[in-house]
């Protein structure tokens, strides 16, 4: 069963407290990544934010499966790209891309983040 609400026999992923997270987290670090040094664009700037949007967005694709199994695959998916963010926030910390006001806030969202997702797909795991 889902758990989330449906709609019309539809998951909605912006009523999922994962989903709302993470997506929180997307947006920060689009904000945050601003002063990034140039020569990153390409680098880490662009696999950071890939990472941040793949997480939100597989979360987006797995509520519109029909099944079960292919919105835990999804899900599976999402926290993949999400532990990827994680080690890149960790990366950008060490190279000291930001300051650690910036990278306390931001790891602090990672944190709830994988630990909503991890709830989520556990109780969801268990229910089956």
């Amino acid at each position: 069963m889902f758990k989330g609400g449906r709609e019309n026999d539809t998951r909605d992923h912006r009523k999922l407290k994962a989903f709302q997270h993470i997506d929180a987290l997307a947006f920060m670090i689009y904000q945050e990544t601003r002063c990034f040094p140039r020569e990153e664009v390409f680098g880490l700037t662009s696999q950071i934010h890939r990472a941040a949007v793949s997480a939100a967005g597989n979360i987006v694709e797995g509520c519109a499966r029909s099944t079960e199994r292919d919105y835990l695959h999804f899900l599976d998916i999402s926290l993949g790209s999400l532990r990827a963010l994680g080690y890149h926030i960790d990366l950008a910390t060490r190279l000291e891309f930001w300051g650690p006001e910036v990278a306390q806030r931001v790891n602090a969202q990672y944190q709830e983040s994988a630990r909503t997702l991890t709830g989520l797909i556990h109780s969801l795991r268990a229910d089956t």
